[in-house]
């Protein structure tokens, strides 16, 4: 697996980034058991970025994953996360205050049974607290030696410059595929400019792009892309067109939808890292091969046509949720 370094801090890391699926449940009977073989056959694969939060399954992604890697922690990267909170009546909201994020890092040490985490990001940018008050408090977690690496997710450029003349940010993480461009390529050039390093979340559209959702009712009564309005009949049928077109593309040059997909992702640059969640070793190992995939630009070109933003049917989150994002 080719290895691509991110940010002006040197933090190395596989041209693929694993995450998290929906929940625990999606891994079926011997649930914990088939994340672990999940785990390792990403790591033998090469796959060595693994991402995380304690907001995951409410911290049980952090302890299994934390477990997968009893015995190849050396092996891994890991990268988690602090700040993006669900309220009781089910709200969303940030906490970004210096005395959290201490206390979020070391529960999350504690829960993957490590001394350091290799990354660490603000989850969501707290409007509340000054960016600069959040990130002096990550810093010093990097000079007590419990974190290697900042970052931040969706985060809007004027906040990472913000946050950036604090401490170096080595990685923005936000939502980047063919299918939602807007937002990463806003903050793109900010990174560069600086010296961050970009990790794309959800680069099969929450799984639309492997064309395997066609319609609302494919969708369980509890999965959240349910409120998702992309998903939601109203613009549904005008987004499976591009998927239509998608498949056909990737029929042509011999590669699954999801695999076309990722290859794109993969082929924005070398400073860029798609993560990407399953729960199936298989498409995991389908996904290893798509990164590795170069492109050509013409092909690059006509997808970009294909899925230009105005093509696209429907915000990215609900509304209730936008203003919580680019922060």
């Amino acid at each position: 697996m080719e290895q691509r370094i991110l940010g002006s801090t040197g933090l190395r890391v596989s041209a693929l980034a694993l995450g998290h699926s929906m929940g625990a449940q999606d891994f079926g009977t011997n649930a914990q058991q088939a994340f672990h073989a999940l785990v390792h056959r990403a790591l033998d694969l090469g796959v060595t970025f693994l991402d995380t939060s304690d907001a995951y399954w409410d911290g049980l992604h952090e302890s299994w994953l934390g477990a997968a890697l009893r015995g190849r922690r050396g092996e891994a990267v890991i990268a988690s996360k602090f700040g993006n909170l669900t309220l009781p009546d089910g709200r969303k909201a940030a906490n970004g205050r210096p005395e959290y994020a201490r206390r979020s890092c070391e529960a999350s040490l504690r829960r993957l049974g490590t001394d350091h985490l290799d990354l660490y990001y603000l989850h969501r940018v707290d409007p509340a607290v000054p960016i600069e008050d959040t990130v002096g408090a990550m810093a010093g977690l990097v000079r007590e030696g419990k974190v290697r690496h900042l970052g931040l997710c969706e985060a809007s450029p004027q906040t990472l410059e913000r946050a950036h003349a604090v401490h170096p940010i080595a990685v923005l993480q936000t939502e980047y595929s063919l299918w939602c461009r807007g937002p990463a390529e806003a903050v793109l050039s900010t990174c560069r400019r600086q010296g961050t390093g970009f990790v794309g979340y959800s680069p099969l559209g929450r799984g639309l792009l492997t064309g395997n959702v066609r319609h609302y009712s494919d969708l369980a009564t509890t999965d959240r892309r349910r409120i998702h309005p992309r998903f939601q009949d109203a613009h549904l049928a005008r987004n499976l067109r591009l998927v239509d077109e998608l498949q056909a593309m990737a029929a042509e040059i011999g590669l699954t939808a999801a695999q076309l997909a990722l290859a794109w992702a993969a082929g924005r640059g070398t400073d860029v890292v798609p993560l990407s969640g399953t729960q199936r070793i298989t498409y995991l190992e389908q996904s290893a091969m798509a990164v590795a995939i170069r492109l050509p630009q013409v092909v690059m070109q006509r997808l970009e046509r294909l899925f230009r933003p105005e093509a696209v049917a429907g915000e990215r989150y609900p509304a209730d949720m936008l203003p919580t994002l680019g922060i």
